[in-house]
């Protein structure tokens, strides 16, 4: 018998519980024996539930992150916030400035998505835009800019070893953009071939058109490029629109990663020497313009209604913030335990999917709403049934079960707005532009624990009015209007039948389409 043999059959003899001696065959290293002389002690179990429900899960503990710990200043003024960690040897540079969509001039809306575009794509002053996107390459360093409303964000990252050489070509290219006429010329060229597509998807229109009843065609909120104001763009305005935005006085910058923070702050501090510092930009202006309730109409030749409900909402500091949340939770945003996409989908099968939402400004109010898609003939009656719900939230309180449902799944998901130290810094460089009250993150789940259900039949009843709400519909309306089969609901019920006809626009000019074009 081999000595592998030998030991195996010893082992099995001794989990058997048989005392035996067992000796080798002879082997110059074998062992003379192997004895046992009683069994090992059987292993101590815990008992296992019988139910998931009788799992018990320690109490969640976490505190959030205090910003100041993180923020630093450098010696031209400009904020920093630094995070370093040592998992992986890179770094991630964002800097962040306000301004975008909200400084578009009035004839050349998307300015400044553009002007975002061609900072990464237009190579610098000294570097042509082939051979940037070359170093860069090299160097394995990944380097974006983007503009929304109201912010502009450059972001880079790379290897700590070449962090260095990355972060001069990252500050060269945000201090003197090439905007190469070439890649100008082909950016435009696409954005063109976007526009056309404008009214192939019924979402598109819809949110084109929500927007203007919002905030008005004037506001930037409601404006849309058009083939002429795209073909308007050119490097002079790329340039003012970059000064005004773009500069140390207008950013914060937040670094995260394998770094020293001493040395960090050294290297920003030498790749601001000199950037000259301009003013910073003013939050947004509100908009004059005001919704009209009403039922509102675009056409277009599709099988089924794409439907928004909803009206002007709260700023995001309003102190009914919390109990709204809340309140929208249940309603609509809470995936299949929201009353909306039971009644709807799960009850009457009328909808794939149905939610609502809330969207607060942090200048001015946002919206609210809930939105879903329907066959033709159904879109009456899943607008019936949203309404409905929206009424009965306002005049009965919701149940316990569902608002404990509501806050646990805004207090156990809390820990995420920090759930990475690029994603935490995030939170702070918003906190500090929107001048966020300073305990905010520190209170939240208290005060989310603290809502009733007395809270959220007020703030319905204070914010959720069916009647200042406006119902916009793109779809066939002969097809829309009569409603369902079983008679249960018809367009007409809404408004008392009223119904504005808005025209689908033409994708390039945004002029009213020809009635024949309207299945295009």
């Amino acid at each position: 018998m081999s000595l592998r043999s030998t030991i195996l059959l010893s082992l099995l003899l001794v989990v058997a519980g048989t005392a035996a001696t067992v000796t080798a065959a002879p082997a110059a290293t074998a062992p003379a024996a192997v004895t046992s002389t009683s069994p090992p002690a059987p292993p101590t179990s815990s008992p296992i539930p019988k139910r998931p429900e009788e799992i018990a899960f320690e109490p969640l503990a976490f505190e959030p992150p205090d910003a100041s710990s993180f923020r630093r200043t450098l010696p031209d003024g400009t904020v920093a916030y630094l995070a370093p960690s040592h998992e992986f040897p890179l770094i991630t540079v964002s800097i962040t400035f306000r301004g975008g969509a909200s400084l578009d001039p009035a004839d050349s809306p998307g300015l400044a998505a553009m002007m975002a575009r061609m900072l990464r794509e237009g190579g610098t002053a000294k570097h042509p835009a082939a051979e940037f996107d070359e170093t860069l390459d090299f160097l394995a360093t990944d380097v974006g800019v983007s503009a929304t409303d109201t912010f502009t964000t450059a972001t880079m990252n790379c290897l700590t070893s070449n962090f260095d050489e990355s972060l001069g070509l990252f500050v060269e290219m945000l201090r003197s953009p090439g905007f190469d006429a070439d890649r100008l010329d082909t950016a435009k060229a696409r954005l063109v071939e976007g526009l056309k597509q404008r009214n192939d998807d019924a979402a598109s229109i819809i949110g084109r058109e929500w927007k203007q009843l919002l905030y008005g065609p004037d506001h930037f909120e409601g404006a849309e490029p058009t083939a002429a104001s795209v073909a308007a763009i050119d490097r002079p305005r790329l340039s003012a629109i970059h000064r005004r935005i773009v500069h140390p006085g207008n950013a914060i910058v937040s670094v995260s990663g394998d770094f020293d923070e001493a040395e960090m702050l050294a290297k920003l501090t030498k790749a601001f020497d000199g950037w000259e510092r301009g003013e910073s930009v003013a939050p947004p202006a509100a908009p004059k313009a005001t919704l009209t309730p009403g039922l509102y109409h675009v056409p277009k030749d599709i099988p089924q209604g794409k439907v928004l409900i909803g009206c002007r909402s709260i700023v995001r500091d309003d102190p009914d913030a919390i109990p709204l949340m809340l309140l929208n939770e249940i309603l609509g945003a809470g995936g299949f335990t929201s009353r909306l996409m039971q009644k709807v989908r799960s009850n009457e099968g009328l909808a794939y999917s149905v939610r609502s939402a809330l969207a607060p400004k942090v200048d001015y109010p946002g919206d609210f709403k809930a939105g879903f898609e329907s066959k033709n003939a159904t879109v009456a009656l899943a607008t019936k049934i949203v309404l409905d719900e929206i009424a009965t939230i306002r005049n009965e309180l919701v149940t316990d079960d569902e608002l404990d449902t509501a806050k646990k799944s805004l207090i156990e998901t809390f820990p995420r707005q920090f759930e990475s130290k690029p994603q935490m810094l995030r939170v702070f460089v918003n906190d500090e532009w929107t001048k966020r009250p300073a305990d905010f993150w520190k209170t939240f789940r208290q005060k989310v624990a603290s809502v009733t259900r007395e809270d959220l039949q007020r703030v319905a009843r204070k914010h959720l009015d069916p009647d200042q709400m406006a119902i916009l519909v793109v779809g066939d309306w002969d097809a829309i209007a009569k409603g369902d089969l079983e008679g249960r609901a018809t367009m007409k019920e809404f408004f008392k039948g009223s119904v504005k006809h808005l025209p689908l626009r033409d994708p390039l000019t945004l002029e009213p389409l020809p009635e024949a074009q309207h299945s295009r």
